[in-house]
């Protein structure tokens, strides 16, 4: 991986054409109509902005963070849960496998692995790769629990040929959203049973937003590189528009931060992250 000097915190992405809006969640930057599996991608090592020490003290204040806003937030989160559950039938949690932090393999050991795409060049029996690992994430439910049914369309993931990028994550006016899921979006509450998944170490307070499994087809070679860090609460692309990114300026923001993580910059994100989920920018 070619390590760029970094941008400034809030300069935006490159834009990826006009947005549309589209169903759900290669080698070179066009994407296949029809790809396989996800790449399995050669280890490299990632820059470090911060020593041993810092990142010792920094996961120390994640735990800190995570159980004292588990136990704050837990009255919210019932009030959340109970209004979720009266408002349409089902779970008021929504349990996800979603991918984290890719674990590294010996080539050797990806032979007969048909749910992956090889690099260029195929594998190196010795070499160490990158490879998907998935945990199960818990927010509070927003969509009807039937949503798949009522609306197989957007959760088909069919993109044409460099179609990909240019789509939203998250839709604006999504029929799949309940009325207190869409209140519970917008005040961002959705998303505070994330703090267990960081107490127990899948994700971190910043990085990469969990990415559904369903588009890792799509991913081009170098973008799989994203997972080489845990998931985020917040992240670089969250502070830098959120909901109103399609695809490709998500992802290019999520490979800035992996490119240029310290906890320094982790800092100004949640500092720029609550200044944010109080003016809800972005958030639908």
């Amino acid at each position: 991986m070619s390590f760029a000097r970094p941008s400034e915190l809030l300069v935006p992405a490159p834009a990826n054409g006009d947005a549309a809006l589209a169903g759900g969640e290669g080698d070179s930057d066009v994407t296949p109509a029809h790809p396989g599996q996800p790449y399995a991608v050669p280890v490299r090592e990632l820059p470090s902005g911060s020593g041993p020490v810092a990142e010792t003290l920094y996961r120390a204040f994640e735990i800190i963070v995570a159980a004292v806003g588990l136990i704050l937030a837990l009255p919210i989160m019932a009030v959340g849960a109970a209004l979720v559950r009266c408002d349409s039938p089902g779970s008021p949690l929504f349990l996800h496998r979603r991918p984290g932090r890719s674990q590294r393999v010996r080539g050797r050991d990806l032979a007969h692995r048909p749910d992956l795409r090889a690099p260029p060049g195929g594998y190196a029996p010795e070499g160490l790769y990158f490879v998907p690992r998935y945990f199960t994430m818990a927010k509070l439910r927003t969509m009807h629990s039937d949503a798949r049914t009522r609306f197989p369309e957007l959760y088909s993931y069919r993109f044409a040929a460099g179609e990909f990028h240019e789509k939203m994550p998250t839709l604006r006016h999504d029929p799949r959203v309940t009325r207190i899921g869409g209140v519970l979006r917008k005040l961002s509450v959705d998303e505070l049973p994330n703090l267990w998944s960081v107490l127990i170490g899948d994700m971190r307070l910043v990085g990469p937003r969990p990415e559904a499994p369903e588009v890792l087809r799509y991913y081009s070679f170098e973008e799989m590189y994203k997972f080489a860090v845990k998931p985020g609460i917040t992240g670089l692309a969250q502070i830098n528009g959120r909901g109103l990114l399609n695809w490709g300026e998500t992802l290019a923001f999520d490979l800035e931060y992996v490119r240029t993580r310290t906890v320094m910059l982790d800092l100004k994100i949640l500092a720029i992250t609550l200044k944010q989920v109080l003016s809800r920018h972005g958030a639908f």
